[in-house]
């Protein structure tokens, strides 16, 4: 289906509240502050762990200015693939897509692990038994319209940042001995052995803002795409950075990496000093909090695929859509995710892996890997972008100066996260085993540019087309009903 240029998503679907919406709960924030903050004071012993949320938060805001001013100029729903394609030639498009759909494929798989895990605690049963149940629910939500998983991610999302608030308030309000300490923002604290984990960490946990990107063709605003993933990444870096500091608080800044490591639920301990409610619905939020995670990377993951699938470079049956013409949910796409992700699951329960420490932290750290390495290339390829590309009124903070300061602040990050990945891991010092995490991401890349190269000598229709497909404004009506 090259000519699938007559298949569109809807149009003027998603707010930019809506946009905002499934960048911030894809990062799923009560799964960062139950699971995420206790383990990088636990893992890494540093202290001043509020201000590495803040510098990390700018540094991923910074990386994300360019990646948005493309995505909105370029509008494919496959972002990364078509930003690529446009700015740095079609070839890397491919191979920029390839990544993607490992890397969101990936995080949105490692999620089941984690529910799975979860659930079999708290109610018995074996994990993957939750995980599919999981799954079939995240496979008939995929199939609503964007307007209805909106909604559902809404609710959660601010359930989730107000139990956030409160945490923060009972850290706050029960301080450890000696008052309210400002240590957590002490730059001094940054000069220790761990900083280079906790950076991974705190990477690792900002990794799905750039969710909006996917839904530019559907957006009712394209320039809200910046908006909702910069201010997002920086929205949800403070949000991070205060609830590690009121953690830091509640239990003294010397003594949080001992607690956390000693008491795994000390979020929720601490969240109990307002009474037994907080904690139910701390516990039912984050569940829900890990499946509607799970939801907004499915959505990302069929939006990559029908979007590939419309240019010809994956198969053109997964563009199909129930009208022909407009598409409300990429069927194709959602089902070929939920086959993706059930086969993965099921190798992992095959092997006996433990749902946790393995399939969830390898999984979701390879995703967060993925990630970070196509913002750079995204940063890259703002820099190159023609002036067809970039439109007549392009800033040259957004064109120039960000993706310039991305890149550098990029590359330190991406270093940090491949040099520590085996503390993200648990790996034994030494060993080459976190190695294959990059392998996998070059391999994904490679076997994009290869493809691409076979398109260019036997379909080279579709070659030309790669990154270009998307519909014109005009050649599909717009949707009546809009999202929150």
């Amino acid at each position: 289906m090259t000519a699938g240029v007559q298949v569109a998503l809807e149009r003027r679907t998603v707010t930019p509240f809506g946009l905002w919406v499934f960048g911030s709960q894809a990062s799923a924030p009560l799964v960062v502050l139950v699971g995420g903050i206790p383990a990088i004071y636990s893992t890494t012993g540093v202290s001043a762990l509020p201000l590495t949320y803040v510098l990390v938060a700018a540094a991923v805001g910074v990386l994300a200015v360019g990646y948005t001013a493309m995505a909105r100029q370029v509008g494919h729903p496959a972002a990364y693939y078509g930003i690529l394609a446009r700015g740095l030639g079609p070839g890397w498009g491919v191979a920029g897509g390839m990544v993607a759909l490992v890397a969101y494929n990936a995080i949105q798989i490692s999620l089941y692990g984690l529910l799975g895990a979860t659930l079999a605690a708290q109610a018995g049963g074996a994990w993957w038994v939750w995980a599919g149940i999981a799954l079939a629910a995240v496979a008939v939500f995929g199939r609503w319209p964007i307007h209805r998983s909106t909604r559902v991610l809404t609710a959660v999302l601010v359930v989730s940042l107000l139990i956030v608030a409160l945490f923060v308030l009972a850290g706050v309000g029960h301080a450890a001995a000696g008052g309210l300490s400002w240590e957590g923002f002490d730059a001094s604290g940054l000069a220790v052995g761990g900083i280079g984990g906790a950076v991974a960490f705190c990477v690792a946990s900002l990794m799905g803002i750039d969710a909006p990107g996917s839904f530019v063709e559907e957006a009712v605003d394209r320039r809200a795409v910046s908006r909702a993933t910069v201010v997002g990444a920086l929205v949800l870096g403070g949000v991070y950075a205060a609830a590690a500091w009121a953690m830091g608080v509640a239990v003294g800044p010397h003594t949080v990496a001992d607690r956390a490591a000693a008491d795994a639920d000390l979020p929720l301990t601490i969240l109990g000093w307002f009474g037994a409610w907080p904690v139910v619905v701390a516990g039912v939020t984050l569940l829900l909090g890990v499946a509607t995670a799970t939801l907004s990377f499915h959505n990302v993951v069929a939006r990559y695929v029908f979007a590939m699938a419309r240019e010809g470079v994956l198969p053109a049956r997964l563009a199909g859509t129930e009208d022909g013409r407009r598409v409300s949910a990429p069927r194709g796409g959602s089902l070929t995710q939920t086959g993706i992700a059930a086969v993965v699951v099921a190798g992992f329960a095959a092997a006996g892996v433990d749902p946790l420490t393995q399939m969830f932290t390898w999984l979701s750290t390879l995703g967060a890997m993925g990630l970070l390495s196509l913002l750079l290339a995204a940063s890259l390829a703002t820099l190159t972008a023609t002036r067809p590309v970039r439109g007549e009124r392009a800033s040259v903070w957004q064109w120039r100066l960000a993706p310039t300061l991305g890149l550098i602040a990029g590359t330190v990050l991406l270093g940090l996260m491949v040099l520590n990945a085996g503390s993200l891991l648990g790996a034994a010092p030494g060993s080459l085993v976190p190695l294959l995490l990059p392998l996998i991401i070059a391999a994904a890349a490679v076997l994009g540019g290869l493809w691409a190269e076979h398109l260019r000598q036997f379909r080279p229709q579709v070659y030309a087309g790669i990154g270009r497909g998307t519909p014109a404004p005009n050649a599909v009506p717009d949707a009546i009903t809009i999202s929150i």
